[in-house]
């Protein structure tokens, strides 16, 4: 354990130029660059919800230059086509061929702006490049460039013109995260160093691909205790029959989490110990991360509905329910 100290600890020391370097351009959003640094570090695809003009884009390009990864933002449109993202085939009528044309989800970070006003078909396109991490354009499969991560915004449903995603393409994500607006002091900062005409965006590269690697091999060998596995599972089935759990929340829960965020809750419960700088994970660990992992997987009934209870609201009885380990 004391060598796996040491290397995690060396290994967390190398992100602290990489945030410092963030917060040249990004003021106030530390928990977002975490979000998007776990899902990076651990392959989880991530899905942001909040209105517009909270720097969003931004953070995402500023990661994709101080990683040196190459950024691709799709706008999604209610007459966008798939053929659009995913690419398409082009007859070159000189030697009578079909050429492939790749399109914009050929890159290592691709923004999928305000998803949700998409129709079906192009969200669906999404789904074979987040889970399989390749695309078939005519007869041909082309396998994505690693490392593959989509982070997709939406819209808040109450705005006009969106519409829900299906709650196949919404288990794909890894967490989804909640913005709101920032503090009077952060907007003030904000307003102080990005009310120029041409404010200075620009970033040095700051860690390589290969970093990239080195960190997830490290994140990899973090020590996950059998007490916190079953700790994670408990969570997870809690949340499909909480009544098993001595919670009266039946009659509010339509659908409980899959079995794929049981695998996420583990992976980034070892992601938030690394970023702790620990070489193992903590229940704590496991909170921090759940609500950004389950909340998009809890599907309410019409009566929590109308009894105006959130996602956040059931699991907040069950992580204080469950006994922690």
């Amino acid at each position: 354990m004391s060598d796996l100290d040491q290397r995690v600890t060396d290994m967390r020391k190398r992100l602290d130029p990489l945030y410092a370097e963030i917060g040249r351009v990004l003021i106030g959003q530390r928990e977002l660059v975490d979000r998007l640094l776990l899902g990076l570090l651990t392959g989880g695809h991530l899905l942001l919800e909040g209105v517009p003009g909270l720097a969003k884009t931004l953070a995402v390009r500023t990661l994709a230059q101080t990683l040196h990864l190459s950024f691709q933002r799709i706008q999604f449109t209610p007459d966008l086509l798939p053929a659009d993202v995913v690419g398409t085939q082009i007859y070159n009528p000189r030697s009578g061929e079909f050429a492939v044309k790749k399109g914009p989800i050929f890159a290592n970070l691709v923004l999928a702006d305000e998803i949700n006003r998409a129709p079906a078909k192009v969200q669906s396109a999404l789904l074979e490049a987040m889970q399989e991490k390749q695309v078939t354009i005519g007869d041909h499969s082309f396998s994505l460039e690693s490392p593959f991560l989509v982070l997709a915004t939406q819209n808040p449903i109450e705005q006009e013109g969106t519409y829900p995603l299906p709650e196949a393409q919404v288990d794909r994500f890894m967490m989804k995260l909640r913005l709101s607006y920032p503090s009077r002091q952060v907007e003030l900062a904000i307003l102080d160093r990005m009310a120029l005409i041409e404010p200075d965006l620009q970033v040095k590269q700051i860690l390589a691909r290969e970093d990239l690697a080195e960190l997830r091999q490290t994140i990899d060998g973090i020590h996950l205790d059998d007490k916190i596995k079953r700790y994670i599972v408990e969570m997870v089935h809690a949340t499909r029959a909480p009544g098993d759990f001595g919670l009266d929340l039946k009659q509010f829960v339509q659908y409980g989490a899959s079995p794929r965020a049981t695998i996420f809750l583990a992976r980034g419960a070892k992601g938030q110990a690394f970023l702790e700088g620990r070489s193992y994970v903590v229940p704590q660990d496991v909170k921090t991360v759940g609500y950004d992992v389950l909340r998009h997987r809890v599907t309410l009934t019409f009566e929590a509905e109308a009894e105006e209870m959130t996602p956040e609201q059931i699991l907040q009885r069950i992580f204080d329910k469950l006994k922690v380990p």
